[in-house]
């Protein structure tokens, strides 16, 4: 089938290359010219693991092309994807400026039956407007506006889109669902669930579900300040209540809070759309209240963990990023802990594996080190802000031998406390009891 993807981003860029990679021909477009021409060159703008050889090994095959002009790549085409950004406003609402555009874009050149499908994270009514727009720009346009919502996790996305827990499409146009069945049909094959919904009931879903993983974690956050106050462990706590079926093990980590591109943007434009429809959600509500209060609790953690005051002090950070295995810095917890953290007069020294460039577009008078052990010479104390696999094999010895004092404060739980006492560190995690080096547990 010949597919178009109108937008390059995190979305766009994974599923197309995972479309092709089934055997379709898709033509990914997009306006930034100096990004279509390091995609044609074989640059990946972004770190995902794996997509630089499914890109490379698809646009060999013929089957993954890439360009700036709407008309070379609409055309003719089976199905057309929004794969546009849709940053929150200052209201809260989504920006859908750029979806709307995207429309319009499209609708001059269609040619032909052609799906238009919403992959972007869009409010409920967003596929109306589309459908809209297209007619006003297109009148005699043969089309169907559908949604399908999009649950890749960075770092693990084209496992996600190869092998996903369940397809969602929006559509009551009976040739709409036959495209995109057709679309589908491999991973159909292999015994994917596929949901039919309304387009509503899609593009609801997609919100539904990052707010009820956005509670799951804001909710284990919450349980892990109590298991500090009584002497529990979170994560024997997380793991008895993640045994029961009806809850689930993931997302039960505890942490600094979340990030990213999905939950904060998502769960905003959720509780603005209940607001406009006169039902607030006050679940999801206090979620995000509790989200921003956890980043600040965790500043006050380290400095708590340093003896009070962290005035003139280096500390050694690992991990920016606000997951590992990817680039992404949007509302990383790294954003709002750092600067309360050189607020309060400490100097930074910090490394991530794939995140520094990106980090120094938000994170300002930070020296950064070519390696994880750069940044511990010296340093008053080492912190863990996101759980890259290199981070939790460490030469502890090493690093002992290299920070002023051994302590380490891992706001990730990538280590036991148990096993950093035998170290000789003192060692503070997240919803776990405080281990110093005479401990021996």
């Amino acid at each position: 089938m010949k597919v178009a993807m109108i937008g390059t981003g995190y979305v766009g860029l994974v599923s197309g290359a995972c479309f092709a990679d089934l055997g379709h021909h898709v033509t990914c477009v997009d306006t930034d010219a100096a990004k279509i021409e390091k995609l044609c060159r074989a640059e990946i703008p972004i770190y995902e693991p794996g997509l630089e050889d499914i890109v490379a090994r698809n646009v060999e095959a013929g089957r993954l092309s890439f360009t700036t002009d709407a008309a070379e790549a609409v055309p003719s085409c089976d199905a057309i994807f929004i794969c546009v950004g849709t940053p929150p406003r200052e209201d809260g609402d989504a920006d859908l400026s750029w979806v709307y555009a995207a429309a319009q874009g499209i609708a001059a050149h269609l040619d032909g039956y052609t799906v238009i499908v919403d992959k972007s994270t869009v409010p409920v009514g967003t596929g109306d407007e589309v459908e809209r727009i297209i007619r006003a720009n297109n009148p005699d346009a043969d089309f169907d506006v559908a949604s399908n919502p999009e649950f890749l996790r960075e770092g693990n996305a084209i496992d996600d889109f190869m092998r996903p827990d369940r397809i969602v499409i929006g559509t009551n146009a009976t040739r709409a669902r036959e495209v995109m069945q057709a679309l589908y049909r491999p991973l159909m094959l292999a015994e994917t669930p596929i949901l039919h919904t309304s387009r509503a009931t899609a593009e609801l879903t997609k919100y539904a579900a990052n707010a009820f993983l956005a509670m799951k974690v804001t909710f284990i956050n919450e349980i892990a300040d109590i298991c500090e106050q009584v002497g529990a462990d979170v994560q024997d706590v997380s793991r008895g209540i993640g045994l029961d079926s009806r809850i689930g093990t993931k997302f039960l980590q505890a942490g600094a809070g979340f990030g990213g591109s999905c939950f904060p943007k998502d769960t905003l434009a959720l509780t603005s759309t209940a607001r406009k429809v006169g039902r607030p959600t006050q679940i999801v509500e206090a979620v995000m209240a509790a989200n921003a209060e956890r980043k600040r609790r965790m500043a006050d953690k380290i400095v708590a963990a340093c003896g009070g005051t962290i005035a003139g002090k280096l500390l050694g950070v690992l991990g920016v990023t606000f997951k590992p295995n990817t680039d992404d810095m949007r509302d990383a917890p790294s954003l709002d802990i750092i600067p309360l953290l050189q607020q309060a007069g400490a100097r930074i020294r910090a490394y991530d594996p794939e995140g520094m460039s990106e980090a120094r577009k938000y994170l300002s008078d930070i020296e950064w080190s070519a390696d994880a052990y750069g940044v511990m010479p010296g340093a008053d104390a080492l912190l863990i802000l996101t759980e890259w696999n290199e981070f939790r094999v460490l030469d502890l010895d090493r690093v002992k031998r290299q920070l002023k004092r051994p302590l380490m404060i891992d706001l990730r739980n990538i280590y036991m406390p148990g096993e950093m006492a035998r170290a000789g560190f003192e060692y503070h995690s997240v919803g776990r009891m405080p281990s110093h080096p005479h401990m021996r547990r």
